[in-house]
């Protein structure tokens, strides 16, 4: 995507340029919501600034910006503000910014990779120098190093830190600079300034051994540490490119070009954005469908690990809904399109996926608030420290300064909650589920009852046959005959009876809405498939359809097909301790062979809307943690009213939910799997918060005391991000 010339606003722009990136919730003429990746974030505070730098713009109504994937929600009125000088609003503070589609973010990424590699080559690379030319003054018997060598391998140790310095610390000192003038206290602080008084300590006691900093040197405990954090950082950075490579997985999943079929059986070779509803599109093997659709002719295998996460193929036949950014695997389907551009589950995953990893978690504001006020009391303590030891043992007072600043900086506790909350919803999005507010994994872990609609959630929107019986003739042989005339019909029953069966040669067929389809055989006579009172004059009440002819009457029983695994998913969910309830609308006869189906048993029909409310709020009354599952359509009030709101999604309601989460691969077993990651996500932030609390209280004391030397607070420093970063990437498992 091209940039926008400075000074043009969005309102005067062309409206498909911006719509990779911007939604218009209160239509063209109102508040813009655009999604940004943002380069040069080091820690919590650079979200900070960000956010206050662009609030400080006119036309800018909000500003979020999640530190865990760099990523930037911003709302603004388009009529007051142009985009260029937003984003030169955002340079100005230090940061550079892309709109959030494929390419130009992935190369921001690319270069901030490649930079970030590069200061980690060198930073490594001339600690390992340092340290070969450090050696021998440790090891070193007394009397073995001459005073000219030892000198002259600390200048070697001088010479090779300085590009350590200016290149791979020089942006610790930047990002120190951009906190300090914006009025805050980040990570990048105490780590510019225990570098800083390390490294102009080390040069005072190297020009001047004899002067007030004393004889010793610390550049190799400087070197190391600057590699050792970078390091930390570069797993850091890893993760966050991988949650957005996985985003722009499923935004790159649509093809460049449909071949969409005109009414004269010509073809033409499209842009997907140039499709409608209504056209009709031929996908070959090996392409991806550009729009959800309904398969209309042929069949074959389709991969949806879009939607489900994994790579098994799924068959299709005439009447099955094909989603966009799917891959036909073999055979030529042509699909009627049903839904396009931001109405495709495609792109409703995609702005689900953006809107979550833009918000910043429920616990990170005050981690931030607690961090900044930490930070301040660490500057404190290390002043107090290092004017302590100056008046105890001076020599050591800048070391012990340093390694009180060095290992106190609270890397680890800043990245506790956002690593965690991040690894979560991506784990979740490859189980199909997609998180539209992240607070909704911290409500998952206090649900104790789960409460199912029944039509569109655990039945699928298909009905299958369930028993067949005739009057008067072999009920085999007319179920065949009937299959070939429901060919021929659209009605969902006509449909579902069909099966995929060829239709037959029939005449005269004329359907009559309301009441079924009708049509001559190869003898002269009408047969009829509908409603039982309009095929025989004494219907059997037992049955939803019937297909006969005269006397000769073929009665059959339709039901709703529960979801292939909506058994074992309600079987996991009582395995957890969930209380599993059913509130349907539908007959008590239908609701209840469900019920029994699914081994539930609470449940109850005939339920309206707000009879389905009352129920969820007497749960809660009686102290339970209500999690609703609908279909999002007529189940809007109890959704609005249960602790934990999951709508099975699809198509344009995938951009439009208010609910906490969206179920796109309609798998019932990821909600079990929800629950279970809901708490072991909590248990992952609290060993993070553990491990961080746990570090600074042990190793502060030893700071203090002087047992704990520069270089190993670097170590522990580092190693503290690094295992909150890894601990928080086995919820991937």
């Amino acid at each position: 995507m091209s940039a926008l010339p400075s000074g043009l606003h969005v309102a005067e722009a062309d409206a498909q340029l911006l719509a990779p990136f911007t939604t218009w919730p209160d239509g063209p003429a109102g508040v813009a919501a655009s999604q940004f990746q943002v380069a040069g974030m080091h820690c919590a505070a650079c979200a900070g600034i960000i956010e206050a730098a662009l609030l400080k713009q006119p036309g800018v109504q909000g500003a979020s910006v999640n530190p865990a994937s760099a990523r930037l929600a911003l709302r603004w009125w388009p009529s007051r503000v142009a985009l260029a000088d937003v984003l030169a609003a955002l340079q100005s503070a230090g940061y550079r910014a892309t709109p959030d589609v494929a390419a130009p973010a992935r190369e921001l990424r690319r270069q901030e990779r490649r930079q970030a590699l590069w200061r980690l080559f060198v930073a490594g690379f001339l600690m390992m120098q340092v340290m070969m030319f450090a050696t021998p003054a440790y090891v070193a018997e007394a009397g073995e190093l001459s005073s000219d060598l030892d000198r002259l391998l600390r200048w070697g140790c001088w010479v090779l830190t300085l590009p350590v310095m200016v290149f791979a610390a020089g942006h610790f000192f930047s990002g120190a600079w951009r906190q300090l003038r914006a009025g805050r206290l980040g990570m990048d602080v105490p780590v510019a300034l225990g570098i800083a008084v390390t490294f102009v300590a080390s040069t005072g006691a190297l020009f001047d051994p004899a002067g007030p900093l004393g004889h010793e040197v610390y550049f190799d405990s400087l070197t190391m540490f600057v590699a050792l954090l970078l390091l930390a950082r570069w797993f850091e950075l890893g993760a966050r490119h991988r949650a957005a490579d996985a985003l722009e997985a499923v935004a790159g999943s649509l093809p460049m070009a449909a071949e969409r079929l005109r009414d004269d059986g010509s073809s033409e070779r499209v842009p997907p954005e140039a499709l409608r509803v209504g056209d009709r599109i031929r996908v070959a093997a090996g392409e991806a469908f550009a729009a959800d659709g309904c398969v209309l002719a042929g069949q074959g295998w389709v991969n949806e690990a879009l939607l489900t996460g994994e790579s098994a193929p799924v068959a299709k036949a005439v009447g099955d809904a094909v989603v966009a950014g799917s891959i036909n695997l073999d055979g030529s389907l042509t699909v009627g399109v049903q839904r396009v551009g931001a109405d495709t589950t495609a792109q409703g995953i995609v702005r689900l996926m953006q809107q979550a990893q833009s918000q910043r978690p429920m616990d990170s504001g005050v981690i931030d608030r607690v961090a900044a006020g930490f930070t301040a009391v660490v500057l404190l303590l290390a002043l107090g420290a290092g004017i302590a030891w100056w008046w105890i043992e001076p020599g050591r007072a800048v070391a012990i300064a340093v390694a009180v600043l060095i290992v106190t900086c609270p890397c680890a506790l800043t990245l506790a909650a956002p690593a965690a909350w991040l690894t979560a919803s991506g784990a979740l999005a490859r189980r199909g589920l997609l998180l539209a507010d992240l607070s909704a994994l911290e409500r998952l872990c206090t649900v104790d009852t789960v409460v199912f609609d029944k039509t569109g959630t655990l039945s699928e929107d298909r009905l299958q046959l369930r028993r067949h019986w005739a009057q008067g003739a072999d009920a085999d042989a007319l179920l065949a005959v009937a299959r070939s005339l429901a060919a021929l019909s659209r009605h969902p029953h006509a449909r579902a009876l069909a099966d995929g069966t060829p239709a037959g040669a029939w005449a005269d067929v004329r359907e009559l809405a309301g009441r079924g389809i009708e049509a001559r055989d190869a003898t002269g006579r009408l047969w009829r498939l509908g409603a039982p009172a309009w095929v025989s004059e004494r219907p059997d009440m037992a049955a939803r359809l019937a297909f006969g002819c005269g006397d000769c009457v073929l009665w059959l029983d339709l039901a709703e097909a529960p979801r292939a695994d909506a058994a074992d998913a309600v079987k996991a969910l009582r395995a957890q301790g969930q209380r599993v309830r059913l509130l349907s609308g539908d007959q008590p006869a239908a609701v209840a062979h469900m019920a029994g189906a699914l081994d539930i048993t609470h449940w109850r029909a005939g339920a309206t809307p707000a009879s389905k409310l009352a129920a969820v709020r007497g749960w809660q009354a009686d102290g339970e943690h209500v999690l609703m599952v609908g279909d999002g359509i007529n189940d809007a009030p109890v959704l609005a009213a249960a602790d934990v709101r999951i709508v099975m999604g699809q198509g344009a309601m995938l951009a439009r939910s208010t609910a906490d989460a969206l179920l796109v691969s309609d798998r019932l077993m990821a909600l079990p799997q929800a629950l279970a990651l809901a708490r072991k996500t909590r248990r992952v932030l609290r060993q993070n918060l553990a491990w961080a609390a746990f570090y600074n209280a042990a190793c502060v004391p030893l700071a203090l005391a002087g047992w704990l030397p520069p270089l190993a607070a670097g170590i522990g420093m580092a190693a503290s991000s690094l295992f909150v970063v890894l601990n928080a990437q086995r919820l991937n498992r």
